[in-house]
């Protein structure tokens, strides 16, 4: 009896002993697969960052990144504006595939309350990651759309795209929301539109004055027909324009607005805050977070413990800002004791906003050397942005690729770390950047990268194989105004549509491996292979353009405009108001 029970004590601990090995193996491949933290600055410059440049802006925290972990430095946005470069890193796909390019003046989503934005049968890598037991989070701005055919449908929203946890500003941060900074939204639109109001205001009070008066006889009826056109027009413009700061400058917790208008002054502690939290409340688990910085866009913040502490205004007070901001979330992965298990990744959605300036100074950024940029189409300037990964003891520090990459890349890298397996029916544009980093291969997987200004391809790269070359051809250029301008000053941000380009035939050509500020184009005297290089890339063009299809565009004038029904709203409609509830602290 005394044997048996020992047996079957034995067997008992043989069964413990193995179902705690299978435990730790499950336990081990669930830690094997690293946390991902994602920082994206709105409207960084390239050139504003000290280890890409910059001497007089200080960015420690940034600079870290890139001496423990890999700094690229052709890393390339797949658009020049903030709606169509997020619509490419989120879904590894250049913008014209989502429809998310536009086709004339209006070249991102204008009002919370439009139709258009990220559409629902685009897969995002935190679709994948999400469906891969990944926590995933967003704090900061979206922009890429939130209603489709009603108010609480949030068909463009976060949460519809992979996101088990939204925080932030639905929108983004523009002028709108800080009065005294003026208008971003259709500025020229809006005058027009209170010119007409006011004559016909004016042509009411006249017929009205000479009807009291008996001056000449006006019909009653004609005077309340005109009444009701000069409301009814007069409400069409002011309500969506005048209150653009209750529309547009929100903040929303998942589905829900918790503030209405924002308050600029606490929200970036609050964002900070959220990102902390979430990184804290998730570390027992493989999490996702996607830091979208409201930051350097305008207006500016003064926040006042870094208001005049920089050798740039306030400009460089917010990229500081930044930078503290970065060390913050830094440190806590450190604390936790998540830094070799967190793949960190630090970029800019575009270039620096160069016209973007008033009587106090500069309020964009600097794109260093090169040409160009923010909305310039494929000048440099414009597209070439930060591109920092730090995941210590698998990213040996301060590791430097000088091939071309793109924010596209970042799709199939997640996806391929998380044990994912990328879209079978739909092209990815971008590549694993896991084998280039890891200096498994030397070369980048993109031969060829096409710059679209809006629907339009503007630019296309060339990286031969076997060769240090890498070659652009512009098949047009912004015009720049006021002439002798290096931008588009007279309307402030450039247009790629008829009238507002000058086109190149044959196209002007760089070799940027030499010419990187794209100061002197080649042509066919000094480049002896110059058609042969114009036949190539010509020919890579057309290979693009047939994998292109028909795809309703998102950028619509139809699609971006107020619509009242779409709008989010605390409270009842159209009385939204409330401010800071449902606040993490």
């Amino acid at each position: 009896m005394g044997c048996f029970i020992n047996q079957r004590s034995w067997m008992f601990a043989v069964l413990l002993l193995l179902c705690s090995i299978e435990y730790l193996i499950a336990s081990d491949h669930t830690d094997a697969r690293p946390n991902f933290i994602v920082m994206m600055v709105d409207d960084l410059g390239i050139g504003d960052i000290g280890c890409y440049g910059n001497n007089t802006v200080r960015t420690p925290n940034i600079d870290r990144l890139a001496q423990e972990g890999v700094k690229l430095t052709q890393h390339i946005a797949a658009g020049p504006l903030c709606t169509p470069s997020r619509a490419a890193f989120m879904t590894g796909r250049y913008p014209i595939r989502s429809g998310m390019g536009s086709t004339g003046r209006v070249q991102v989503i204008l009002w919370t309350g439009a139709s258009g934005g990220l559409p629902s049968n685009e897969t995002t890598f935190a679709t994948i990651l999400q469906k891969h037991d990944y926590s995933t989070g967003i704090v900061g701005k979206w922009h890429l759309g939130v209603n489709c055919d009603s108010r609480n449908d949030n068909c463009h929203h976060p949460v519809n795209h992979g996101f088990d946890y939204f925080y932030g500003l639905p929108f983004t941060l523009f002028n709108d929301c800080k009065p005294g900074e003026g208008t971003d939204i259709l500025a020229d639109v809006q005058a027009l539109f209170r010119q007409a109001s006011q004559v016909l205001g004016l042509a009411l009070l006249t017929l009205l004055i000479a009807r009291l008066t008996g001056f000449f006889l006006v019909s009653w009826k004609l005077i309340v027909l005109l009444t009701i056109t000069v409301l009814v027009g007069f409400c069409s413009w002011y309500v969506p324009f005048a209150l653009v700061q209750t529309w547009n400058c929100i903040i929303m917790k998942n589905q829900d607005v918790i503030e209405q208008p924002m308050t600029l002054e606490t929200l970036p502690q609050r964002l900070l805050n959220e990102a902390e939290y979430f990184i804290e409340r998730n570390q027992q688990r493989p999490f996702f977070l996607f830091i979208s910085f409201a930051h350097v866009h305008t207006p500016l913040f003064t926040s006042k413990d870094f208001m005049g502490k920089s050798q740039h205004g306030l400009y460089g007070d917010n990229v500081e800002e930044v930078d503290w901001m970065v060390g913050r979330i830094t440190n806590v992965v450190e604390r936790l004791g998540l830094s070799n298990k967190t793949m960190m990744y630090f970029t800019s959605d575009h270039g620096g906003h160069l016209e973007d300036s008033d009587s106090r100074g500069q309020k964009g950024g600097w794109n260093g050397i090169y040409k160009g940029g923010k909305g310039m189409g494929g000048w440099e300037g414009g597209i070439r942005v930060p591109g920092i990964f730090r995941w210590p003891g698998t990213l040996s520090p301060g590791s430097v690729i000088d091939e071309p990459t793109s924010l596209m890349d970042v799709f199939p890298t997640l996806v391929n770390l998380a044990g994912g397996e990328l879209p079978k029916d739909r092209i990815i544009d971008g590549h694993d950047l896991m084998p280039l980093m890891e200096g498994k291969v030397l070369r980048s997987e993109h031969e060829f990268m096409f710059h679209y200004c809006g629907i339009y391809l503007n630019a296309v790269r060339w990286h031969p194989q076997n060769s240090d070359a890498i070659y652009k051809a512009h098949f047009f250029t912004p015009n720049f105004s006021p002439e002798g301008a290096g931008g588009c000053y007279t309307i402030h941000i450039c247009r790629c549509d008829e009238g507002f380009v000058t086109p190149h035939n044959p196209p002007l050509l760089f070799d940027l491996s030499k010419d990187p500020s794209e100061s002197t184009p080649l042509s066919p005297d000094e480049e002896p292979l110059f058609f042969e290089i114009m036949q190539r890339i010509q020919g890579a063009v057309k290979e693009h353009k047939e994998t292109l299809t028909q795809v309703p565009h998102q950028l619509s004038w139809n699609n971006v405009l107020w619509k009242p029904w779409l709008q989010p709203c605390c409270g009842t409609f159209p009385f939204c108001s409330c401010i800071g509830k449902n606040t993490t602290t």
